[in-house]
């Protein structure tokens, strides 16, 4: 996998809304966060507009991702938020440019389809925390998202993950969003996933849909061959009037019992305050 250059002091991070809308203020504690840590964050008014729920239909916001793919002095495109949207964008996306300069692609949920890409076309990128959630992100999630950018070699800041980390150490790390890889499932842009480890979260789902997304990817074939899996925060899970019966940890174990590689169960990344970066790849 390629590894986009670190960033340093004065490197430029653009924002961009890939899906859902965001506003100035949602964005303002970030900016700062940016410009403390010695960066330049480039936006314009064009990350502000509204369309519906979305930040501009699916061409307008396909070509502000498009301009700062293109652009040679951005280091880093930080996705703003998440929601809904990215995969209504990808296939408009040309990477040619973004190939000769590549910039490191940050960000979580959604993204997953834009880390996907990065997969694909064999580069890495940063699953981690996004601008709209910064002000309530612990200092340490922010910490690991600076040491990814700028290789300070510890993203890791407790022990329970880093001898986690290390017990995969060589292997690439493929997913995201679970959702939204069963979205991608049987698409060019599915992560391949036999001899990776393979990362999921999620958040705001019924139980029975983890059920099914994980039989999703069980019955095609891409839990089996896996290396190893870590298990991110499944936050906030709801279940029906009549219970489903298992937790969402107990549903994701016995998908994959059978296969005898190692999981790594509630690390801490996802949809919660301390999401620590990972870097995909």
């Amino acid at each position: 996998m390629i590894t986009p250059a670190f960033l340093k002091k004065g490197s430029k991070i653009a924002i961009v809304a890939p899906a859902r809308k965001i506003s100035r203020e949602e964005i303002a504690f970030a900016v700062k966060w940016i410009e403390e840590k010695g960066f330049m964050p480039v936006y314009d008014d064009r990350l502000f507009v509204e369309y519906h729920q979305l930040a501009g239909d699916d061409d307008f916001r396909a070509n502000v991702m498009q301009d700062y793919l293109d652009r040679d002095d951005i280091d880093a495109i930080f996705c703003a938020r998440g929601g809904y949207g990215t995969i209504r964008i990808v296939d408009k996306l040309d990477f040619s440019k973004f190939e000769k300069h590549p910039k490191w692609i940050v960000g979580y949920s959604d993204v997953t389809v834009l880390h996907a890409k990065m997969q694909q076309l064999g580069y890495q990128s940063i699953h981690a925390t996004m601008p709209i959630n910064f002000e309530k992100n612990t200092k340490e999630a922010l910490e690991t998202l600076y040491e990814a950018l700028t290789n300070k070699n510890a993203v890791c800041r407790d022990a329970r993950p880093c001898v986690s980390t290390m017990a995969f150490d060589g292997v690439e790390i493929v997913g995201g969003n679970l959702s939204v890889l069963y979205s991608m499932l049987g698409s060019d842009l599915f992560p391949e996933t036999d001899g990776k480890v393979l990362f999921i979260e999620d958040l705001d789902e019924y139980l029975y849909h983890i059920d099914r997304m994980m039989m999703g990817l069980k019955r095609a074939g891409k839990l089996a061959h896996l290396n190893g899996l870590i298990v991110g925060a499944f936050s906030d899970m709801h279940d029906n009037a009549i219970p489903f019966g298992m937790t969402a940890k107990e549903i994701i174990s016995e998908k994959v019992k059978e296969y005898g590689y190692p999981v790594i169960w509630d690390y801490p990344a996802g949809h919660i305050e301390d999401n620590k970066a990972i870097i995909f790849g």
